[in-house]
């Protein structure tokens, strides 16, 4: 029963108010998968590179129990890029380039191997080709989870929703919630979403924690408020592979399963933010997960007299 996780592997070039990197190695697929590994033994990823991509990255994927037979590698060509610099508030930022490179005409080859697949991450990729995903896979997966953004919703709204019709979960800010269904109130945004088709939504408000919905039930997980961010870049795909890795571990989806596997994905996330890139979610211990996990349950627990 494995994690199948879709999405980019790709460099960043990123510069805060606290500092600037050369090129370091991001991409949702990357952030994600290593998020699930804390949880999860059986994860396979399908993204491409170029053949700039260090050969040291893939193997600390293979360390961290991610099958890379997936990862296609293109001769000859360059890996996806993008560069961004965020404003003090740390919360908006600036394109300064973007080189899609082999990105451009992605094809995922889903290897036979792989057909066992039984949870499956979208992360933010053209809905055409998360359709294809769903679609290459033999058997309908136990939980499809699909991150998204307002990009696709501005030149391809058509495809994405085809293919929100057809996943389990929907991840997306509270801005592209908002323009999704056009209404202002999360709450009036979240029924209407959900009658496009997922069955839950999450919906990510940043340092502000996220809201899960389902049916007429709603859960509000806290944001962990930290003394210092360094690095925004990747924390929602983090949370993402840290939730989805987490319904993997305990294996029944329900609705209270996704309350937990949003803290320990927001947990997860939390560490994302505290260094550049992927540094700081590369070698964790669960003792300092199950020690993050526990501050969140401290935010939110109180005693009525």
């Amino acid at each position: 029963m494995s994690l199948l996780v879709i999405g980019t592997v790709a460099f960043d070039a990123i510069e805060t108010p606290f500092g600037k990197t050369d090129k370091i190695v991001g991409g949702a697929a990357t952030y994600a998968s290593l998020a699930a590994s804390y949880f999860y033994d059986k994860i396979k990823i399908v993204a491409v590179v170029g053949d700039d991509f260090p050969t040291e990255e893939i193997k600390d994927f293979n360390n961290h129990h991610i099958d890379t037979e997936g990862l296609q590698v293109k001769q000859g060509e360059k890996s996806f890029f993008w560069s961004g610099k965020y404003h003090n508030d740390m919360n908006s930022r600036d394109t300064l380039a973007t080189e899609l490179n082999v990105l451009a005409n992605f094809d995922p080859i889903i290897p036979e191997n792989y057909q066992d697949c039984h949870y499956l991450m979208l992360g933010n990729l053209t809905p055409q080709v998360q359709q294809t995903v769903i679609k290459r896979l033999k058997n309908r997966p136990k939980l499809i989870v699909m991150d998204t953004m307002n990009f696709w919703m501005d030149i391809a709204m058509d495809d994405l929703l085809e293919t929100i019709k057809m996943v389990d979960v929907l991840t997306i800010n509270d801005a592209e919630a908002r323009q999704l269904s056009g209404e202002y109130s999360l709450v009036k945004a979240a029924k209407k979403i959900l009658t496009m088709g997922p069955k839950y939504l999450i919906i990510k408000k940043g340092e502000h924690g996220a809201l899960l919905f389902h049916e007429n039930h709603i859960f509000s997980a806290p944001a962990l408020p930290l003394a210092e961010v360094f690095d925004p870049t990747g924390a929602g795909d983090t949370f993402a592979g840290g939730f989805i890795g987490y319904m993997a571990k305990v294996g029944t989806v329900n609705f209270n399963n996704m309350k937990n596997a949003i803290i320990f994905g927001s947990a997860l996330a939390s560490f994302c933010v505290e260094k550049f890139g992927t540094e700081k979610i590369r070698n964790l211990t669960e003792q300092e997960i199950k020690a993050r996990v526990q501050e969140f349950v401290q935010l939110s627990t109180f005693d009525i007299k």
